[in-house]
């Protein structure tokens, strides 16, 4: 198939980029240095290409990301790096044999590990982001609350999601100590061999951490592209023009398409404009015709993958493979 033969919007993958994005991580964060986030791509056959990179133990967001990896064979270490109230799905798989570590922050989370059978924990700590995460004084107390409840704890995690996106290196490497700091000092409160963090924007500047949980690395979006990092953009969204007017085009690529709450998405050689539900409004750097594909590039991936139900490999303007985004939904 061609990518001309492709109903849009198609998400599609460079196959060379991503090779050049896979191998550039693994040279940085060989083996268990990187544990990738499968929030990011949502796509058991790109988290296979990951494993055999030698990445065998993955981040999940979801229960359903967690259950789709093992039915996927990718079950030999799994994160689930989110608190959960019910956690009778994931002591179900620990139950077949794969390995479930879940995060908790909170007696609660705690007694629902316990209760589903979930063997292993890890303490999420607030490192600065107002999201999850117990104060890191309190890191210790929930340790021992955990191993009392008869689980283990491998150690701890906190995501420094305030910091990974900002396009100032300096400013990014000062408030990542002062985070890893706070994380550093649960980790001896805790104990365990576990110290998770991170993500794209500071995978090489976390000398703290034990493993990172980067995810975009592998497709990039817009957002990460400014950062100067070394990865680059993999993953576009085939569009087709379908009105021209004086001064502006509009494409069948719009906001039920595209992740955007890191803003709008950009074409090459064009001004966006805006987005509606099925639209991408923008002023085009040459002439247009009805008809013609044009490709968009997200601004946020993670939530522009899972508006799609699979990904297309590419070598130009051949499809190679079609992937499933199998992990989509909860």
């Amino acid at each position: 198939m061609r990518t001309s033969e492709l109903t849009t919007p198609a998400l599609l993958v460079d196959a060379t980029r991503l090779e050049g994005n896979l191998r550039t991580m693994n040279d940085a964060l060989p083996g268990t240095r990187l544990r990738p986030h499968v929030k990011a791509h949502k796509c058991t056959a790109l988290a296979t290409r990951q494993a055999a990179a030698g990445h065998t133990g993955f981040t999940c967001a979801t229960v359903r990301e967690v259950e789709g990896m093992v039915r996927a064979g990718l079950g030999e270490d799994l994160l689930l790096a989110n608190e959960v109230v019910d956690a009778t799905r994931l002591g179900a798989l620990a139950r077949t044999g794969a390995r479930i570590t879940v995060a908790v922050d909170s007696d609660a989370t705690i007694d629902a590990a316990a209760r589903a059978g979930v063997p292993e924990v890890v303490i999420d700590v607030n490192v600065g982001l107002p999201r999850c995460g117990c104060p890191p004084a309190e890191a210790g107390r929930f340790a021992d609350r955990a191993r009392s409840a008869g689980l283990a704890v491998r150690g701890v995690m906190g995501y420094e999601g305030h910091i990974v996106g900002l396009e100032d290196r300096a400013t990014r490497a000062d408030m990542l100590e002062v985070s890893m700091g706070q994380l550093s000092l649960a980790a001896g409160d805790v104990g365990g061999e576990v110290i998770s963090a991170g993500g794209t924007g500071t995978y090489d500047l976390n000398p703290w951490a034990t493993e990172i949980q980067a995810g975009s690395y592998a497709l990039m979006d817009t957002a990460y592209g400014k950062l100067g990092l070394p990865f680059t953009q993999a993953l576009t969204i085939l569009s087709t023009v379908i009105s021209v007017s004086p001064g502006w085009a509009v494409a069948d690529c719009g906001l039920k398409a595209l992740g955007m709450d890191h803003g709008n998405p950009s074409i090459e050689g064009a001004e966006v404009w805006f987005c509606s539900d099925e639209h991408v409004i923008f002023a085009p750097g040459s002439p247009l015709r009805v008809g013609d594909r044009i490709g968009v590039f997200p601004a946020h991936l993670d939530p522009t993958v899972a508006y799609h139900e699979s990904l297309h490999l590419v070598d130009g303007d051949e499809v190679v493979e079609r992937w499933d985004v199998d992990l989509r939904g909860w």
